[in-house]
């Protein structure tokens, strides 16, 4: 299954200039996700890392993998009439950026379900450019359902 921008619009509550995914290219509800962030040197983060040479924020692909965790877990469920949506926190984070994402390059960012509780989710994330891979993460949210 794959979502573009204005589908993953509905299930994320990020709006400009903090949302992180161009499109879902691949979805299985619940288990995984493999979405695309397609990097441009117009994005709004390089005005400030870096000036003299851009580099994508190590905490801007972390939120590509939250934002893709998102999906993973939103997609598909129904909500009663005047029933919030759910919120997802982070509760932690354990990263390890392996290379750098520069304008230009197309961030492919895979998300997999670990553990998933009523009250939060255990995720396994990684990101590449190419074949090579440039971020591996653990993220763990919580679920507040307002």
């Amino acid at each position: 299954m794959q979502l573009d921008f204005e589908e993953i619009k509905k299930l994320i509550p990020q709006r400009f200039p903090f949302i992180m995914l161009d499109r879902i290219i691949e979805l299985e509800p619940g288990k995984r996700a493999v979405a695309i962030k397609n990097v441009s040197g117009n994005d709004i983060f390089f005005l400030g890392h870096f000036p003299e040479k851009a580099v994508m924020p190590g905490a801007t692909i972390i939120e590509a993998m939250a934002q893709a965790a998102i999906v993973l877990f939103a997609f598909g469920k129904k909500q009663g009439a005047g029933e919030a949506k759910p919120l997802y926190y982070f509760g932690s984070v354990k990263a390890r950026f392996l290379g750098m994402v520069v304008p230009g390059d197309q961030l492919i960012i895979k998300v997999e379900s670990v553990k998933s509780l009523p009250t939060g989710a255990f995720v396994s994330g990684e990101a590449f450019v190419g074949d090579k891979k440039v971020t591996e993460a653990e993220l763990v949210f919580s679920v507040k359902h307002d």
